[in-house]
């Protein structure tokens, strides 16, 4: 892949930057373009990266022709732009619907018209039984994809799904960690609600690792550990050393008690491939008969996976996963 191109839409968020941080120094890529609309994010990190590899390209995915350009004579695509604050797509869900379903639809569709090897797209836990605008959105993106994968041999389309990317932009970690150095109370929605914990790294590794095993319409996801919002609270507190109050208020709007990252009727098809499952698509033709009269004997067997039934993280636990984060190890002013 040295002499290859990829391209990150949404490159200039936390995942794009990760990406790099993976790829720059390796020598996979001949050419890394970043597709996003904020200019002043684009010249920050033109101006930290300094490296003649990466291109930066300004444009929107709702926007057909600036995607078309933007993919001429790439080889490869990470499709990570979207919406995904919760809040905003509830007040907003058409403009989620036009970045996440038809954006990604724009991508997926020049990405055929030039002849594109492999298209990964980034989905998120909150696509499965979907209460929000944001979740409803993402799994309509799955959707999408999976639709045009069908009988198409290039590109590959394929997608992931993970749940919380810690201290990613709009996660608690970076809110907890504020209220405790201002010496306020850590806000909690509910003690028991339970989250997957994944490091921008396991993230990046998740989507390369479909990239390199994904045939058309497959979804990904990694195993991942969970804890609880008060969990993640003490092992904070216990980092910083410090004594704030935790303060109960209540689960906001579109929140779930816990998120899933498998549903039970993907879990009946799903390949455990050991840190991972594959969940193949669903690749029958629109031949009603078949759909009511054939059923699945093992449904009720079956359990999905979420966050309440993984493994779970202890205070101890869910310390050192947060030793990981180079976020809080600047701030504490520890090595790796």
């Amino acid at each position: 892949m040295k002499n290859k191109t990829l391209l990150i839409t949404g490159g200039t968020g936390s995942f794009g930057k990760a990406v790099l941080n993976r790829f720059l120094n390796t020598g996979e890529f001949q050419e890394i373009r970043i597709f996003s609309r904020d200019e002043k994010k684009q010249d920050d990190l033109r101006k930290n990266l300094n490296n003649p590899k990466v291109k930066f390209y300004i444009g929107d995915v709702r926007d057909y022709r600036s995607v078309e350009r933007v993919v001429r004579g790439v080889d490869y695509i990470f499709h990570a732009a979207a919406l995904k604050q919760v809040p905003s797509c509830e007040f907003f869900p058409i403009e989620a619907v036009k970045t996440n379903v038809l954006g990604a639809e724009n991508v997926l569709e020049a990405a055929i018209q030039n002849k594109v090897q492999n298209v990964v797209i980034l989905s998120t836990d909150k696509a499965v039984y979907p209460i929000n605008a944001m979740g409803l959105s993402k799994a309509m993106m799955e959707k999408t994809m999976i639709a045009m994968s069908r009988g198409v041999s290039e590109p590959v389309m394929c997608g992931t799904r993970y749940g919380n990317v810690m201290a990613s932009r709009g996660s608690v970690i970076p809110l907890f960690v504020d209220q405790i150095k201002s010496g306020k109370p850590i806000t909690i929605t509910d003690p028991n609600m339970t989250r997957f914990m994944m490091t921008l790294e396991d993230a990046v590794e998740l989507v390369w690792y479909a990239f390199q095993n994904g045939n058309p319409g497959d979804m990904f996801v990694q195993k991942a550990p969970a804890a609880t919002i008060e969990i993640l609270a003490k092992a904070l507190l216990e980092l910083y050393d410090a004594d704030n109050e935790i303060k109960i208020i209540g689960t906001r709007h579109g929140e779930k008690l816990y998120e899933t990252l498998v549903n039970r009727e993907e879990m009946v098809k799903a390949e455990d491939l050991g840190g991972y499952y594959r969940i193949p698509a669903d690749n029958r033709d629109l031949n009603y008969e078949r759909y009511f009269s054939e059923g699945e004997e093992d449904m009720e067997k079956v359990q999905e996976y979420h966050s309440h039934n993984t493994r779970r993280l202890d205070v101890e636990g869910t310390k050192e996963l947060l030793l990981k984060l180079e976020f809080i190890r600047k701030d504490l002013g520890v090595g790796r």
